[in-house]
């Protein structure tokens, strides 16, 4: 079975075609500055095949286009990786928010359509990107090649209502569904199968804190294979500081500023998710691998925002260790999980009441898509480095879903 995985944003898509006979990876890469002009020099069709990268450009008027020119790298070009585009079996595409309407991943129909459009006001930057790949997918292939959906949120959807409901006015999570939904969930479920595996007990038996960090971050506290709690909230913007994003403020501080700078709600949704966090504590970039130069270099806002943050995480991990009472093991994942050598080994420092005590020799050399344990396997709390991989989530609940059809 052949899987073609679609992930879009507002101007780009992002593809992978994936056999999962052996869950390989066949051919990879994505098309950016959709609906952009092309100046020279900007190769913005990107192809990743056999380890190896090829560019070119290309000016796409929009996500059909963008799709089209998809189908012909797959299938046409001197890239192809087969040989039409009836060998694939099923699309399987990201889908940032399911509300509370969506517990699981699903194939999509008319009315699964008209719900991710109704729930694109709580992911603004996101659903309807995410509904234009689809469209552009089935204008392409019409209803020849079953589409489904999986939701960030879905993974989310066992958490009780003490944990997602916010102390605000109750007829605003009625009418509005103002509540916690929690994001990044393709990535906590990939990577809590997978420390699960690496223990070698069933993830009904564990307690797991699942780490994703990255430009956007976010923790989850994961017992018996069910998420309890997690850092984000009604949107990715709250939590912990993240790269631009500021994480969770008083709210008073939101309408103390927008009076001060008398400025607009949108305006300060702006600052709070484009020019906050990491970035803006520290001057410098909200890129980590800048913050750990500067940090280096002596620079005081960037030790600032590098303790900030590191501090931040380890409270989120403290919080969700009372809320499992325990925990089994807690996992790195994202960019900077697997990157952050320093941020890794200073988040540990904080846990030492649980008796963490990592390798510092192995923390150091292990790079991103390695995996590692950076304790020793009869810990009480053992601490792994794990790569993230949502396209593979992504294509095996499609390949799950399909095979019933």
């Amino acid at each position: 079975m052949k899987i073609l995985v679609i992930n879009c944003g507002s101007s780009s898509l992002k593809y992978q075609l994936m056999d999962m006979s052996d869950e390989s990876v066949l051919c990879s890469g994505a098309v950016e500055r959709i609906g952009m002009k092309i100046f020279g020099g900007e190769e913005n069709v990107i192809v990743k095949k056999d380890g190896k990268k090829y560019t070119y450009d290309k000016e796409l008027a929009d996500h059909t286009a963008a799709f089209n020119e998809v189908k012909y790298v797959l299938s046409e070009s001197e890239y192809k990786v087969i040989d039409s585009f009836d060998e694939i079996d099923a699309i399987g595409h990201r889908v940032v928010q399911g509300g509370d309407k969506y517990s699981k991943s699903v194939l999509v129909t008319d009315k699964v359509e008209a719900d991710i459009e109704e729930l694109a006001p709580l992911a603004p930057l996101h659903n309807p990107a995410n509904l234009q790949g689809y469209r552009a997918c089935k204008e392409v292939v019409g209803d020849k090649v079953p589409q489904v959906v999986v939701f960030d949120t879905a993974f989310h959807s066992t958490m009780p209502p003490k944990a997602y409901m916010f102390a605000v006015p109750y007829e605003y999570y009625e009418k509005y569904g103002v509540r916690r939904y929690g994001f990044h969930g393709t990535s906590h479920k990939f990577v809590s199968h997978r420390v699960a595996d690496r223990i070698g007990k069933p993830i009904e038996e564990l307690k797991i804190i699942t780490c994703h960090l990255g430009n956007g971050s976010s923790i989850a506290a994961i017992e018996n294979g069910k998420v309890v709690d997690t850092s984000m909230g009604f949107t990715p913007l709250d939590g912990f500081m993240m790269g631009t994003r500021s994480g969770g403020v008083d709210p008073s501080v939101v309408t103390f500023i927008e009076k001060k700078l008398g400025i607009s709600p949108d305006e300060m949704d702006t600052i709070l998710n484009k020019q906050s966090g990491v970035a803006a504590v520290s001057g410098v970039s909200s890129d980590d691998r800048d913050i750990c130069a500067a940090q280096e270099a002596g620079n005081e806002r960037a030790i600032l925002a590098h303790e900030m943050q590191a501090y931040q995480i380890a409270k989120f991990i403290g919080s969700y260790v009372a809320a499992m009472n325990g925990v089994d093991a807690i996992v790195f994942t994202g960019g900077i999980g697997e990157n952050g050598v320093w941020l890794r080994s200073k988040v540990c420092s904080y846990l030492g009441y649980l008796g963490v005590q990592i390798n510092e020799e192995l923390n150091a050399a292990t790079q991103k898509g390695a995996e590692a344990e950076l304790t020793n396997e009869n810990d009480s709390v053992r601490v792994f480095i794990l790569a993230t991989n949502e396209e593979l989530s992504i294509a095996r609940d499609t390949a799950e879903i399909v095979k019933s059809l």
